[in-house]
């Protein structure tokens, strides 16, 4: 059992069990130019639950998420999954960044995107075979792309290529996904699509932790929220954590009046 060292009001230290979160964060702090961008966040991510990081741009959502998976160094702070190091339990795991952050002019087909997320099972000799292609085009299919597999993936819209990732990630058969803002940029439809195949996810008991920016859909989205803006702000089920006051203290006067309203109303 993997444990953290926490002390009592006594002064004793006593161990924290966290082998049943799929993720959790202690103490962790990013620095980027001497400049702490995620300052000493805690976070515990619930199994079995569809979770949505949100805070204001610039909070450090996505660099949570990106030091979380090793991606950026953390400057101090521990990592968690199922209590035990990140780097024994990656295969576990499944990431869709950011659509931004690729290079979509990589000459490849939409297949053979899907076909690396399972680059374990194939090794580093890539002999596909009809099983694998099998799996591959069943996760294509499962997101609505099943007609694009031998179309190269430059010459998919956005919200196609969005969906192209996704099925990379459900290609790696993982127990928590993690996706970075997987709705911005993508038209209704494919926001529709993307969010009806997580919610599979979570019935089957997979764990799903998303940085989202569209407060409108918060509630009808996640479970669960995680919000910060630097700091750990705020964290648990959207019908107690996702509230006026601390929507209030963690975008302070970025919050629009039109949105305050509508929650104080509802």
């Amino acid at each position: 059992m993997s444990a953290l060292e926490l002390i009592t009001d006594a002064g004793q230290p006593v161990a924290e069990d966290l082998s049943q979160a799929p993720l959790a964060l202690r103490g962790l702090t990013v620095s980027y130019h001497d400049e702490p961008v995620v300052f000493s966040v805690d976070m515990t991510i619930v199994p079995g639950s569809m979770t949505g990081i949100i805070g204001p741009n610039g909070a450090g959502k996505s660099t949570l998420l990106k030091a979380a998976l090793g991606i950026v160094t953390p400057l101090a702070g521990r990592v968690t999954v199922w209590g035990q190091p990140l780097g024994k339990m990656r295969d576990r795991i499944a990431y869709v960044p950011q659509r931004a952050s690729v290079d979509w002019d990589f000459p490849t087909q939409v297949l053979d995107v899907v076909l690396m997320g399972m680059y374990r099972e194939l090794g580093l000799l890539r002999r596909v075979r009809p099983r694998h292609v099998a799996h591959a085009m069943e996760c294509l299919t499962r997101v609505g792309m099943q007609d694009f597999a031998e179309r190269q993936i430059g010459q998919l819209s956005g919200g196609q290529q969005q969906r192209v990732f996704l099925a990379r990630a459900l290609a790696q058969k993982a127990d928590l996904y993690l996706l970075d803002e997987p709705f911005a940029g993508v038209d209704a439809a494919t926001e529709a699509a993307i969010i009806g195949v997580l919610k599979a996810l979570r019935d089957e008991g997979k764990t799903v932790v998303a940085v989202h920016h569209d407060l409108s859909t918060v509630e009808a989205y996640f479970d669960r929220v995680f919000l910060i803006n630097r700091r750990r702000m705020g964290e648990g089920p959207v019908a107690t954590a996702f509230t006026q006051d601390a929507l209030q203290a963690t975008y302070g006067g970025r919050l629009s009046d039109g949105f305050v309203a509508r929650q104080s109303a509802g």
